[in-house]
């Protein structure tokens, strides 16, 4: 029986460090959902891949396909041209914060601010993180709102929170 219970200890722990190496980074989380091409396509101009797969940890707020959609066609091309790969790193790093803030952090947060709180992005530049009409939004510095829609995709390195409209910085 001691030995029964040995292997299967011996099991579950062996498939527990297999699930544990097989998590990635942020950006892997990013490149595994098809939602995300368009950030990883942005990530990529902007040559910040390597930044973001790092030790970390960070936040990520990230747009979906969607969210980039809603940027016209031209605007977002000419981002994406190598010449405006500085315009884009700003933008882009306006969408990640240091530390690794799970949805549970920032619930308590927006409780101890009252319903708002104030983060700064990797870009130096401030987000507000806040609660209305029960769900949280991102407002960025232009005024412009971005709810976020799903929470806690784990990696690595930090953790990624789902956004409906990219948030824009200064």
């Amino acid at each position: 029986m001691k030995k029964l219970v040995f292997v299967l200890t011996t099991v579950v722990a062996l498939a527990f460090a297999q699930t544990s190496k097989a998590q990635g980074t942020i950006v892997d989380a990013a490149v595994g959902n098809e939602n995300f091409s368009t950030l990883v396509a942005a990530l990529k101009a902007a040559d910040l891949v390597g930044a973001l797969q790092g030790d970390g940890p960070f936040t990520v707020f990230a747009p979906t396909n969607d969210a980039f959609a809603k940027i016209d066609k031209e605007t977002l091309g000419n981002l994406l041209k190598p010449e405006n790969k500085k315009t884009l790193a700003k933008i882009l790093t306006y969408h990640v914060v240091s530390g690794k803030l799970m949805a549970n952090d920032v619930v308590a947060a927006l409780k101890k601010g009252k319903g708002k709180v104030v983060v700064e992005t990797l870009a130096g530049q401030k987000l507000t993180v806040m609660q209305k009409d029960g769900k949280i939004w991102l407002k960025d510095q232009a005024g412009n709102y971005s709810e976020i829609t799903a929470t806690d995709v784990a990696g690595s390195n930090g953790v990624i929170h789902v956004i409906d409209t990219v948030v824009m910085p200064k």
